[in-house]
């Protein structure tokens, strides 16, 4: 085995040898430095998935936990120069030699997350069951209908589901002051990214990415399904309506408005410059009865998954969003 081989993580003279190599072409080491710095974010995602467990197992001790992290930190490695998640071609990209401001290997000049904002301002964009032309969405990529035609997230992939849901987070979140990411972050954990969408009788989504109930003030479509309360921090298991829409679309709607009608939610709506204040405002409002609420959305909003997805927003800044 070569000892001096950036590969093994316990390797300083690999590490060393790959700085040298660094130092004399930069261009022809890119692709291992790449690598490397992926590992890093591969081990810190493997860090908070131990984290994220249930508890030691009844025979770990210091020493089967020391070995345990060594494990994790070799398999970064591994995985990393496998193939990965796809950060090693992003970071390359970024460490490459491209002008600032535009894209390695091409003229397109690469957008930011506030570009979209402007973007999706300056264009109307419409949905199935919407007032107005519905022919733009016909025409957009990547949309997966169901057979009456509805976007069904549960056939879309975590970056599917933030691209998917971009154009009208930007709106929604452009009447609250919030990110856009904020609220995909919210769906996400309300709906399992999608994959738990409420459904009628039927198996039709009702397109409620926000978990919002149907009570005495609503007038639409309802569909009633079994869910999860905390009661004085016991989960338990309840049935409860919930709003039906036509739309993805009509959803951030009625959450922009059921927020910006209850008075109760009026300090959250003045935390939205900050998101994590925002939903710590929000849950002790009374929007959601988990403890963790905030917290979970956080950690939707800051992990792994929604990092990836809005780099490929970033990198495809040249296509309609």
């Amino acid at each position: 085995m070569d000892m001096a081989n950036a590969s093994i993580y316990t390797s300083m003279e690999g590490l060393t040898a790959l700085k040298a190599r660094a130092s004399k072409d930069a261009k022809g080491s890119l692709d291992e430095v790449a690598k490397q710095f992926e590992s890093l974010f591969v081990q810190q995602m493997l860090k908070s998935m131990r984290q994220a467990g249930l508890g030691e197992g009844l025979m770990d001790n210091d020493q089967s936990l020391f070995y345990r992290d060594m494990y994790d930190q070799q398999l970064a490695i591994h995985l990393s120069e496998s193939g990965g998640m796809g950060l090693a071609d992003v970071i390359k990209r970024q460490l490459g030699d491209a002008e600032p401001g535009e894209r390695a290997g091409s003229s397109m000049p690469v957008k930011s997350i506030e570009d979209y904002q402007r973007l999706a301002m300056a264009i109307r964009l419409y949905q199935p069951g919407v007032s107005g032309d519905s022919a733009d969405v016909a025409e957009s990529p990547k949309v997966v209908a169901t057979d009456n035609n509805r976007p069904d997230p549960n056939h879309w992939s975590r970056d599917e589901f933030v691209e998917q849901l971009w154009p009208w987070a930007i709106e929604a979140a452009g009447l609250l002051g919030l990110k856009p990411q904020a609220l995909v972050a919210q769906a996400a954990l309300e709906t399992g990214w999608g994959k738990h969408l409420i459904r009628s009788a039927d198996g039709s989504p009702a397109n409620n990415l926000f978990g919002i109930k149907a009570d005495q003030r609503w007038d639409g479509d309802r569909v009633s399904v079994s869910t999860l309360e905390y009661d004085q921090g016991t989960a338990v298991k309840k049935r409860a309506a919930f709003r039906s829409y036509e739309s993805l679309r009509d959803s951030f709607h009625d959450y922009v408005d059921f927020l910006q009608s209850n008075p109760r939610y009026d300090k959250a709506l003045e935390s939205t410059a900050d998101s994590a204040s925002y939903f710590t405002a929000l849950q002790r409002a009374g929007y959601a009865t988990d403890p963790e609420y905030a917290n979970k959305i956080n950690a939707v909003m800051n992990g792994a998954e929604m990092t990836r997805a809005l780099e490929r927003l970033k990198l495809e800044a040249d296509q309609p969003i």
